[in-house]
């Protein structure tokens, strides 16, 4: 193993990172298949690029806060492992490009020297919790999502029961009822109320994008502050257990809601809570940690244009309730800045505000709480960064993920077809410059990373063929999506798809007719008042791929012709024994829960101890070729092939032994019997598989 040690002060991230630094060199040394390898790195926010060779590393960031010493640290760690380019994700975070497999060790090091983390960005885990980037300065929140989004991401990481779902889940915290965190489309949302002068939220379950967008269904009305870490445990059970894990298209929350239902689905969870070991999570929110504004005299500013200035300060300025300050929106073009831009950003926020930023949903940054009489002071020094265009959350704020430049999965150009919309606004509708109606969002592909089919107007990259069989890059367009507010919204309509050429032409057309004919209506409420066919009928001749040009094989911001390439593997596949594997992972976790046990974390040595019961189930069934698809079908499979057949005897049947973790409540006592039935059980599989091999080796 590689021999590799940190100089982190805390010992549980010192373990994570050696970890990483051993399980690389096991890989590179062909002792962990390919797969398994996958799931540990994306879970430590390592993920492969559509470049061989390199990583795209996701630095995971906490409802987008960043303070300056933590943004000097990453832009330290982008010259030094990457090329200095930052990119703001949809998800608030931010990632960074080609970077050595082999580095990513030392990397993450030194992110936590400033208490940034890699762990479980990427991966079957929960994702970045994400928020409403005015969280705490908002006018109209009731209170301050901040401290229990912070309290919610530090109780499920690294949290056993959600390490190795089958698929990711995404939770956002909203400040108001505006809804500004999308509840809608997460696999949990809240939404902060107030009811009888107790902080609590509305829940929303079940939402979710891709190729098949479902909107979230009410899980509750209301629900206490103490009670959604409890909440939230509940259902990462139960997802854990019952979801899809065959079928990745499957596996996400929404369809698991889909195929059981919302009530079925409230009762599992009640069946779960004697499990819960904590039934209520007190947040204290006046502990919670919050900027301070420094006091600062405002240095002497002239305005050289007034016009320039008062645009700007129309679009990118917001109220702050806090009496006296204001934060200053910066519209990131795609996302992407620079580290020198950032270290003086991160100067300029130290000195003058509360040395902080937000990083946004729409790949932007603001820094709240500056004093209003430091606005034009603002405006001159991020005028010397390049960082006062105007249009902040406004219609030519133009919203896209990475696409083909380095995603694996990137059918066509998101980030080029992007750049060439927002000149066509600027030049040819500076009248949207101010609009904040109007949201536009493009995705390289269906997964949706853009969030295309939550936009107003929405592009999807995709591929079209000639008659003559020739493939050129293409979009899907989609219309009419948008959120309600308080957990209501809509998703777009696919209406047509044109060659990624005409992108321009059809939101003009688009455009146009929204000028003449809406008569002040919202873009949502006219797409719905004129129908899918009414906008079909003037975009369908873009749809003709008869009479393209040689330029319409050249997909955006690329000189070479288009070739489709999806999903280019990482690296070479191994051949191991993968039964065997799964046997050593049920070992390791056993040993998981020992450690847990010693530390009377009883709660997570119990989970621990039933993922090994699991894994050495589906061990054994993988030996017969047996197909499974979730937690729950192992468990019934390995009842009726090796129980009721008596193959394997265990006094009773592994439903019972295995569901005894939520009969019990996690004490030491079912902890200390629960680790040591995992055990027996892993020795008892192990025996007869070993017999069964050598029974077969001998009848050959």
């Amino acid at each position: 193993m590689q021999s590799f040690r940190t100089e982190i002060e805390n010992p549980v991230v010192e373990k994570d990172i050696i970890e990483l630094a051993d399980k690389i060199a096991a890989f590179n040394n062909l002792q962990i298949d390919e797969e398994k390898f996958r799931s540990l790195r994306l879970a430590r926010g390592v993920y492969g690029q559509r470049q061989q060779g390199v990583q795209m590393i996701r630095i995971k960031l906490p409802y987008g806060k960043v303070k300056s010493h933590q943004l000097k640290r990453i832009a330290d760690v982008s010259d030094e492992y990457s090329r200095g380019r930052l990119h703001i994700t949809t998800r608030q975070d931010i990632q960074i490009h080609y970077v050595d497999l082999n580095r990513t060790p030392q990397l993450w090091a030194e992110l936590e020297r400033d208490n940034v983390t890699l762990r479980e960005a990427c991966g079957n885990t929960v994702r970045n919790v994400t928020a409403s980037e005015t969280a705490g300065i908002d006018v109209n929140e009731p209170f301050d999502v901040s401290p229990y989004a912070d309290a919610l991401f530090r109780f499920f990481l690294r949290n056993p029961i959600c390490q190795e779902m089958g698929r990711k889940f995404k939770v956002s915290f909203s400040a108001s009822d505006e809804d500004t965190g999308l509840s809608y489309m997460h696999d949990l949302g809240f939404i902060a109320k107030i009811e009888n002068g107790i902080r609590g939220f509305k829940v929303m379950i079940g939402g979710g994008l891709g190729s098949q967008p479902r909107h979230a269904d009410l899980l509750y009305e209301f629900v206490a502050s103490d009670k959604i870490i409890p909440l939230m445990e509940g259902v990462l059970r139960i997802f854990d257990r019952y979801g899809e894990r065959k079928s990745r298209a499957k596996a996400r929350m929404k369809f698991l809601l889909k195929d059981i239902g919302l009530d079925a689905f409230r009762e599992l969870i009640l069946k779960e809570q004697k499990a819960i070991e904590f039934k209520s999570v007190k947040i204290d929110a006046d502990a919670y940690e919050v900027s301070k504004p420094v006091t600062v005299n405002a240095p002497k500013v002239e305005i050289k244009d007034q016009k320039a200035f008062d645009l700007w300060k129309s679009t990118n300025v917001i109220p702050q309730k806090q009496q006296g300050f204001v934060a200053i929106g910066i519209k990131v073009l795609l996302g992407d800045f620079y580290t020198d831009k950032a270290r003086l950003l991160a100067d300029l926020v130290d000195k003058y505000a509360a040395s902080e930023i937000r990083l946004s949903l729409r790949q932007n940054i603001l820094i709240p709480f500056v004093k209003t009489d430091l606005v034009p002071f603002f405006y001159q020094e991020l005028k010397k960064l390049d960082f006062v265009e105007a249009g902040y959350n406004k219609a030519v704020d133009i919203t896209a993920c990475p696409g083909t430049d380095t995603c694996n999965l990137g059918i066509a150009s998101s980030t080029g077809i992007a750049e060439e919309l927002e000149k066509v606004i600027a030049k040819e509708y500076p009248q949207y410059l101010e609009n904040e109606d109007l949201v536009i969002k493009i995705s390289g592909c269906m997964n949706a990373c853009g969030q295309h089919n939550m936009a107003n107007i929405g592009f999807q990259g995709m591929s079209v063929r000639t008659p003559e069989k020739l493939v050129a890059p293409a979009l899907q367009v989609l219309l009419g999506g948008g959120n309600l507010g308080n957990g209501q919204g809509v998703f777009a309509d696919k209406v047509v798809k044109v060659p990624s050429r005409r992108g321009p032409e059809a939101m003009r057309r688009i455009l146009d007719d929204f000028e003449a004919n809406a008569n002040g209506l919202q873009f949502v409420d006219y797409y719905k008042e004129k129908g899918e066919k009414y906008f079909y009928n003037f975009l369908n001749d873009l749809q003709d791929t008869s009479n393209l040009t040689q330029e319409d094989f050249i997909d955006w911001g690329n000189n070479e012709v288009y070739k489709k390439e999806i999903g280019i593997g990482e690296c070479a596949g191994v051949v191991i024994d993968l039964i065997a594997t799964l046997f050593l992972e049920s070992e390791e976790k056993i040993d998981k829960a020992k450690e847990s046990f010693v530390n009377s974390v009883y709660s997570s040595a119990i989970y621990h101890a039933y993922s090994s019961l699991v894994n050495s189930a589906k061990a054994m069934l993988l030996a017969e070729n047996i197909k499974t698809n979730s937690q729950a079908n192992i468990i019934k499979q390995f009842d009726e092939f090796y129980i009721t057949s008596y193959k394997i005897n265990l006094q009773g049947s592994f439903s019972d032994l295995i569901y005894q973790i939520n009969k019990y409540a996690p004490k030491e006592e079912f902890a200390k019997k629960y680790i040591k039935d995992a055990e027996v059980f892993l020795e008892k599989v192990r025996i007869f598989r070993e017999e069964s091999v050598a029974k077969a080796v001998v009848n050959n």
